[in-house]
């Protein structure tokens, strides 16, 4: 029975969590950061000051949560797939950045750093450490793992991994910054990343060395 309770006080933790981190991020894109308090994410999350306060004591404390949150989905297991196939780990890893990057809330989230910039710095170093660099790291570790067993010929992994991220959130995420009604089709999506992988493919494929033994 205790564990049952616990267990039931967990979810419904885990779901006052999710209702203030869903709440504070309408509020940041609609009354900004600065002019959002954290009573007033109380009160549209449905749960009272102490709630919120227990777990997030400070704002910064709840911005660091929802980028913690949006960066989460796909970030460990998705972002690094085992070395030996060039083709397919690059394609998991180009079809969960275009999954994360299509995400309101990712969407959301870039919105609120880019408009609260110039007034809170940190909050773009929040986003960046927290969520952006960490995710880019796996997928620079996964291409020099896969250079270093002579599956890819890529010496320099971080500008790879910056070219091949920056090709998919060129498509699926900067336009929605910009335009309100883009939501490409899932054919396009996956015909993006697939155009992004052949890319990949044809700059960092090893080209196969001529044998130096003479023919007989």
């Amino acid at each position: 029975m205790a564990a049952e309770l616990s267990a039931h006080h967990r979810r419904l933790a885990q779901q006052k969590r999710a209702a203030i981190t869903t709440a504070a991020t309408e509020l940041f894109l609609d009354r900004g950061y600065d002019g959002t308090s954290l009573a007033r994410i109380a009160e549209a999350a449905g749960v009272s000051k102490s709630t919120l306060f227990k777990q997030f004591p400070t704002k910064a404390a709840l911005f660091e949560a929802i980028v913690t949150q949006s960066w989460q989905r796909d970030a460990s297991d998705t972002a690094r797939p085992p070395a030996g196939d060039l083709r397919s780990g690059l394609t998991a890893i180009g079809h969960g950045y275009a999954d994360l990057m299509g995400q309101p809330r990712m969407t959301g989230l870039f919105r609120i750093v880019i408009a609260e910039l110039p007034r809170f710095p940190e909050l773009g170093r929040m986003q960046f450490q927290l969520g952006k660099l960490p995710y880019f790291t796996s997928v620079q570790h996964y291409l020099e793992a896969e250079h270093e067993a002579g599956n890819a010929d890529v010496p320099d992994a971080a500008s790879a991994a910056n070219q091949f991220l920056g090709m998919i959130a060129n498509y699926v995420l900067w336009p929605r910054m910009l335009l309100t009604d883009w939501n490409p089709a899932a054919s396009d999506i996956h015909a993006a990343v697939e155009q992004a992988v052949q890319t990949m493919l044809a700059r960092y494929t090893p080209t196969r060395q001529p044998d130096p033994r003479p023919e007989r």
